[in-house]
């Protein structure tokens, strides 16, 4: 699906645009659906998910705010929700946190899909397939590659890829590096739908835990995660929350733009460093 087509389609209103970063505000099941949809179809789509973090990281980085202008963005986080409701007037529909939204976006797709997994350590994989296998049993899984890769391995990897042709590919590498690698390697020849889904299969395998119930039901999974693992976190949530928020009434009140989006464009970032 082009995103440039997509919007003329669903319209301006189906739409927030956070930082400069167009995000479907959608319900749940009308998400799952298209997901599923866009399966069915064989529409090749690249999917990511918008959260404090990664605004910030594209707000700051052109290469990074270009590669997301053809990605179908899905709203993840509180961060976004108090964005969209001081921007708009009201949060999204749905918080569509892809730890929870793949794998019920997976269970409930009916028609058998081949799914590749691609990214974390192989350890992490292997377990987050056999998680996902259990529950969602029409699908068949694949562990293509861990994330720990380099320049030189790339080609074989893609070509796998393409040679598997999954109908789902769920690339795990951090952000940005997931969807800059997505953007630069990734079309309709090698699966439909490519999702940039972070520490997803980290949570899977449960190598990282996942906060308490109640905890996720406040919006509070981020202060979780900042308590096991402060020294790697803490700059995104203690420095980088504030910081998008401040954004966000810049926008709001000085409308002015994303300096991504004003800055020459950049040449290809080098190295894995990303966040997941």
């Amino acid at each position: 699906m082009n995103m440039h087509n997509a919007r003329a389609v669903f319209g301006a209103d189906s739409f927030k645009s956070i930082l400069d970063i167009p995000v479907l505000a959608i319900r749940w099941d009308n998400a799952v659906a298209l997901l599923t949809r866009l399966t069915a179809e064989r529409r090749f789509t690249k999917v990511t998910f918008l959260n404090a973090h990664n605004a910030n990281v594209a707000y700051t980085d052109p290469v990074v705010a270009e590669a997301l202008d053809d990605f179908l963005i899905l709203p993840d986080g509180v961060g976004v929700d108090l964005a969209a409701k001081l921007l708009y007037g009201a949060s999204f529909p749905d918080n569509l946190n892809g730890t929870d939204f793949i794998p019920a976006f997976l269970q409930a797709s009916t028609r058998p899909l081949t799914v590749g997994l691609l990214g974390a350590t192989r350890v992490n994989a292997e377990a987050a397939s056999k998680k996902l296998a259990a529950l969602a049993l029409q699908h068949r899984f694949v562990v293509i590659h861990d994330g720990y890769f380099s320049a030189a391995e790339e080609p074989a990897i893609v070509d796998r890829i393409a040679r598997l042709r999954p109908d789902v590919l769920l690339v795990a590498m951090g952000v940005p590096r997931q969807e800059l690698w997505i953007a630069r390697h990734i079309d309709a020849r090698h699966c439909t739908l490519p999702i940039a889904v972070g520490a997803l299969l980290d949570f899977l395998s449960g190598t990282v835990p996942r906060a308490p119930l109640w905890m996720r039901r406040l919006r509070l999974e981020w202060l979780f995660r900042l308590w096991i693992e402060p020294g790697r976190l803490w700059r995104r949530y203690v420095v980088g929350n504030p910081l998008f928020l401040w954004r966000v009434i810049g926008q709001k009140f000085l409308r002015r733009p994303a300096p991504a989006k004003t800055r020459p464009r950049a040449g290809p970032r080098a190295g894995p460093g990303a966040d997941p």
